[in-house]
């Protein structure tokens, strides 16, 4: 264990990202100072969202912006190789916001999640549907939207890593789903292998597929595109509609304005609101548990798109934006 493998920023993206935009680089694998720990990285988990930390100048209060040839951050999930810190010891399983890599060496100031021991599910789960993108579906659905039995709850982007969980939670929750998505094949396999109850293909007319699918209006939008999507949904709520702003797909490396028509919001006594899940890291095991229980009983599938090798998760994050991809995208190295 001399070398490690990183995925590094080649050039910033133009709108959707493109193979060459990532390059792998190897570099010598230093020892632990005091205070650190090795971590072996497992799976990455490629999410949409980071393609936002890709622009120059995009940094926040989550992540600084990413600097060309260097590691790109993301999602991954580990096993603890070799421990210099009193908190961590080898062989746990970690969840951690670090770099596409191989290994990892963190002073434990990261974003760090430790796995139940042992592991009660597959661990590409806690990437997945125990993860940040499950628990984004819960959280989002729970404390903002909040289904009641008979509403409509209209999700975006339902095919990818949170769509894919969020409907089939309204559904447990009892309210009626219905899922955009791209294309006729993963329209039908929302309804066939997720159980929604209909879905719009956003590549056709989508406000008179809108109209079909929700004759009665949307009462809750749980919105990972944002964009011009999100302009023709708010034609179709209801009163007191709920929209849950989760991801903005659409508008990551988009300069396109945002919604014209926000007033929709005022006639119809709306409300629209965003959340990050990584700040309720102390709900994640009580969630994690209703969570595990559904896919345990079968009210809940997860599904994966997942490839093998380090080399495929510069390609695996452009599929995201190709469309290529149905479920939560996942590399395992």
């Amino acid at each position: 264990m001399t070398s490690n493998v990183s995925v590094v920023l080649a050039r910033r993206p133009r709108g959707k990202p493109q193979p060459g935009d990532f390059a792998l680089r190897t570099d010598a694998l230093r020892a632990l100072e005091p205070g650190e720990l090795l971590l072996r990285n497992r799976f990455v988990s490629l999410d949409a969202g980071f393609r936002k930390w890709m622009d120059a100048g995009s940094g926040d209060n989550v992540l600084p912006a990413m600097e060309i040839g260097e590691p790109v951050m993301g999602l991954v999930l580990g096993t603890v190789e070799e421990s210099r810190h009193p908190d961590f010891q080898g062989g746990e399983w970690l969840m951690a916001r670090l770099a596409w890599q191989q290994y990892s060496i963190t002073d434990a100031s990261d974003f760090l999640i430790r796995l139940p021991e042992p592991l009660e599910a597959e661990p590409s789960h806690y990437l997945g549907v125990l993860g940040d993108t499950g628990l984004s579906a819960f959280f989002g659905l729970r404390d903002i939207a909040r289904p009641q039995p008979g509403e409509t709850v209209l999700v975006s982007a339902a095919g990818g890593a949170v769509g894919s969980i969020a409907g089939q939670i309204a559904r447990i929750l009892g309210a009626r789903a219905v899922g955009i998505a791209s294309g006729p094949d993963k329209c039908r396999r929302l309804i066939d292998e997720l159980g929604y109850d209909g879905a719009v293909d956003r590549t056709g007319d989508v406000d008179a597929a809108l109209a079909d699918a929700c004759p009665d209006g949307v009462d809750v939008y749980f919105d990972n595109a944002g964009g011009p999507l999100l302009e023709r949904v708010l034609e179709h709520i209801n009163d007191r509609a709920r929209i849950v702003l989760c991801g903005a797909v659409a508008d990551y490396g988009s300069d396109a304005p945002g919604p014209r028509n926000l007033f929709a919001l005022v006639t119809r006594q709306a409300t629209m609101s965003g959340f990050l899940t990584h700040t309720r890291a102390d709900e994640y095991p009580a969630a994690r548990r209703q969570l595990a229980q559904w896919l345990e009983t079968g009210q809940l599938k997860a599904p994966e798109y997942r490839l093998q090798g380090i080399e495929q998760v510069g390609p695996a994050f452009c599929d995201l934006f190709a469309g290529r991809n149905f479920g939560k995208t996942i590399v395992e190295l």
